[in-house]
């Protein structure tokens, strides 16, 4: 798995996101160019969702007859409207979520899927039949890890026992380093998510700090800016040599 993922919200949805500046929707060509880019420095995993409004569509369109170039992550649980999400973490809203994500990525199977939490008790979530869902779509090849995009520490922790990867929230106002080592010691990967506080924090140099942390597997940083693409890869690329013996 490469060190450093690309968040493709930005690539479909502008309403009702955390951003300290407007969005605006890149073009088709643009998309296609960064995402040339982005497998030419070796970041090869795409983390998207259906909640990101035509994430996944656009980027079936853009890898399309490139399927096997890249790790794609998706999720299911969240609904958005275009103004306000609703969560549905039934079994069978999962299983439809996942057939309808596969569609619009144009691919038969996901390389992770998560759950794309909203804060609620991890148990709740559970009995609704979700994590059933996974196990379920885990067990039939459609998807190769499972995992849970966590909102804090706490529903985090509790799905560390139920997923193979798990997805938490790390950067310099929000420390979950204790969450993300315990991951890293029981065997769940670990992607870490608004590494930059959704372009808060505009130093890529903290994504080095990131990388060294024990337990991280992947570091996801949603962009639509070519040089900010780099600039985060070379981040990447100096810590870890700073880091070598």
């Amino acid at each position: 798995m490469p060190l450093l993922g690309l968040g493709t919200v930005k690539f479909g949805r502008t309403a009702k996101v955390s951003y300290p500046r407007p969005l605006v929707l890149p073009s088709d060509e643009h998309i296609a160019d960064l995402l040339a880019l982005a497998k030419s420095l070796g970041v090869t995993l795409l983390d998207t969702a259906p909640a990101y409004g035509a994430s996944e569509q656009r980027i079936g369109e853009a890898i399309a007859g490139e399927r096997a170039d890249w790790l794609l992550c998706s999720k299911a649980g969240e609904e958005f409207s275009g103004s306000q999400s609703r969560y549905d973490f039934s079994e069978g809203h999962v299983l439809h979520s996942v057939e309808r994500s596969l569609e619009r990525l144009r691919t038969d199977y996901l390389d992770i899927l998560l759950l794309h939490a909203d804060g609620r008790d991890t148990e709740r979530i559970a009995t609704a039949g979700a994590f059933r869902a996974l196990r379920r779509l885990q067990g039939e090849c459609v998807v190769r890890a499972v995992g849970f995009s966590a909102k804090g520490e706490v529903d985090g922790s509790a799905a560390l026992p139920l997923v193979d990867v798990l997805m938490c929230t790390a950067n310099a106002t929000c420390d979950q380093t204790s969450l993300i080592t315990r991951a890293g010691e029981e065997g769940v990967g670990v992607l870490v998510k608004k590494p930059l506080a959704s372009g808060r924090h505009a130093d890529p140099y903290a994504l080095a700090k990131l990388g060294q942390v024990p337990g991280v597997s992947c570091i996801v940083v949603g962009t639509t800016d070519a040089d900010h693409l780099a600039a985060n890869v070379a981040a990447l690329v100096d810590g870890s040599a700073s880091a070598s013996p």
